[in-house]
């Protein structure tokens, strides 16, 4: 040991100090090649471009191509004759290209993602449209792939509305609407939002291929969520067990889905309650027997419960109505639809589209008119949806579930420390 020390001591004072090396500066003009013999050199090496776009809805074959860089009438030929190809530019725009080609523009394959459209894989899955060169012939290959989900996390605090909120945080609607959904039967989010109401969220987005998609802002589900409103915490946590379908369920495994939804339509906004008003038609003041929801023409209708049709047709003011009957005392009625998807003794599942909004029969503008009875009496929905039922989670699946839970809870603590701050992805 002794003899390694003394031989360090005697090396290292023969190694030179940087700092007393002599310097010398050395400037060069560098003449670069023309550019003739820049995209000369560029052609002979096997060299492919990469761009991407977003199809319009007013898109041609060749307009598109050539905004992708593509200079190749053979490949314009096929995409324009081909069956499978031409569905690039069928339908909606909003379709993701991706083209790959070599120096000269010429296409080398052709990728298109968008929305399943499929409606058992709608959500799901998305399409993938390939356009690719095999033993010199042009091919296309259309496939349904699965989304490849990432986590997200992200909070917020209640200013004036939950979207305004949600807005701020970077989260995206389909996700607020998920929330407002989700604690729907714990806050009336039109008439108990406070100020100062603070929200925590964990939820998926979609990628396709990796990509992040423009449709839906590729939101996914909310995985968990925590919504302090004026002072008490509500929990819930989505659980799916090994067979039967998924639902959330608070932190005491109780679930949030009662025996009713407590509107016939996603977050919307609520332009009548149940309440004496002024008629807007008859112009007296008249006790309203229901909920009107303002949406556009077409936004879907959904049946609050499971049940069967009862009637499914035209009703004088009410233009087209479809009335559900929920057992023998209880019935729910959705009025001026614009379209009716059911038939009388039709059997509806819960959340299951039932119409659409519209403005027939008596009605100064599109809405969605919507009832609850019980014994024939009229009754305020969104006090029966509170008031109904909650399914506890079975016996078997607490323990699965308390692990799922406790690890979404670590992550809804995280996500309270982003508020006022972007989105997290994990």
């Amino acid at each position: 040991m002794a003899g390694f020390g003394i031989t360090a001591v005697a090396v290292a004072p023969l190694a030179p100090d940087p700092a007393r090396l002599p310097q010398r500066v050395l400037s060069e003009v560098v003449e670069p090649a023309g550019l003739a013999e820049q995209l000369v050199a560029l052609a002979s090496h096997d060299m492919t471009l990469t761009r991407s776009d977003i199809t319009r809805g007013t898109d041609t074959a060749s307009g598109l191509l050539a905004r992708l860089g593509v200079r190749d009438q053979e490949a314009l030929a096929f995409l324009r004759s081909d069956s499978t190809a031409r569905l690039l530019l069928g339908g909606r725009g909003g379709k993701m290209v991706q083209v790959e080609t070599d120096a000269s523009g010429a296409l080398l394959q052709l990728v298109a993602r968008y929305p399943a459209e499929r409606s058992e894989l709608a959500g799901s899955h998305f399409t993938r449209l390939t356009l690719s060169r095999v033993d010199g012939r042009w091919l296309a290959l259309l496939q349904n792939v699965p989304y490849t989900a990432q986590t997200r996390l992200a909070s917020g605090s209640i200013h004036s509305t939950l979207f305004s909120a949600t807005d701020e945080s970077g989260i995206p609607d389909a996700v607020a609407a998920q929330i407002a959904e989700i604690f729907a039967t714990d806050i009336d989010f039109h008439r108990e939002l406070r100020r100062g109401d603070t929200f925590s969220v964990v939820y998926e987005t979609l990628t396709a291929d990796g990509e992040p998609v423009p449709w839906n802002e590729g939101a996914g589900r909310v995985l968990a969520a925590e919504f302090v409103n004026a002072g008490r915490a509500h929990h819930a946590v989505w659980y799916q067990a090994d067979s039967g379908r998924g639902a959330y369920f608070g932190l005491d495994g109780q679930s949030k889905r009662r025996s009713f939804l407590s509107s016939p339509m996603e977050f919307s906004r609520v332009t009548s309650g149940f309440a004496m008003r002024m008629h807007p038609i008859l112009n007296v003041q008249r006790r309203h027997l229901g909920v009107d929801y303002a949406a556009p023409i077409g936004t879907p209708v959904r049946s609050v419960g499971d049940g069967v049709v009862d009637f499914a047709g035209r009703q004088n003011g009410y233009g087209n109505v479809v009335e559900i009957k929920h057992g023998k005392e209880r019935s729910t009625l959705y009025a001026h639809l614009s379209s009716i998807d059911v038939r009388q003794g039709q059997r509806v599942e819960q959340g299951q589209r039932v119409g659409a909004v519209g403005m027939t029969g008596w009605t100064t503008g599109p809405h969605l008119h919507f009832e609850f009875r019980v014994d024939g009496r009229h009754q305020d929905p969104l006090s029966v949806a509170k008031a109904s039922g909650a399914v506890p989670l079975d016996t078997a699946a607490r323990a699965q579930f308390a692990e799922i839970a406790r690890g979404l809870q670590a992550k809804l603590v995280v996500a309270e420390t982003l508020a006022g701050q972007r989105v997290l992805a994990e």
